[in-house]
């Protein structure tokens, strides 16, 4: 049988002081036989903020970009990054975009 999903805080009381709640936070993950991680949603991280993006953010993007070989044939290689609406929002999201590319394009192999 799969786990709970999802993040759970519980709150409980003591029986002297009912005004005063600890807060326990519990992380609990859905996998099936195999070991395979099974979640129905998993939020992104913006790339450039490193916030979450979260369900509701209709303005956030998730971009592609192809790598190229020697003579520029796309290899069927990508690197994905995520924009959350904020940046977008903001005007940041080209800078953002050139700024990243710049400092992943040599892990990715890219000129």
């Amino acid at each position: 049988p799969a786990a709970l999903a999802g993040d759970v805080e519980l709150d409980v009381f003591a029986l002297f002081d009912a005004h005063t709640p600890v807060r326990l936070r519990h992380s609990f993950t859905m996998y099936n036989e195999e070991g395979e991680n099974i979640e129905l949603y998993i939020p992104r991280k913006c790339s450039w903020t490193n916030r979450l993006i979260e369900a509701k953010d209709h303005a956030a993007v998730q971009i592609n970009v192809g790598h190229l070989d020697q003579s520029g044939v796309y290899n069927g290689q990508y690197t994905t990054l995520a924009l959350s609406g904020y940046v977008r929002n903001m005007g940041d999201g080209d800078s953002a975009i050139d700024l990243l590319w710049q400092k992943k394009k040599a892990s990715a192999g890219q000129a």
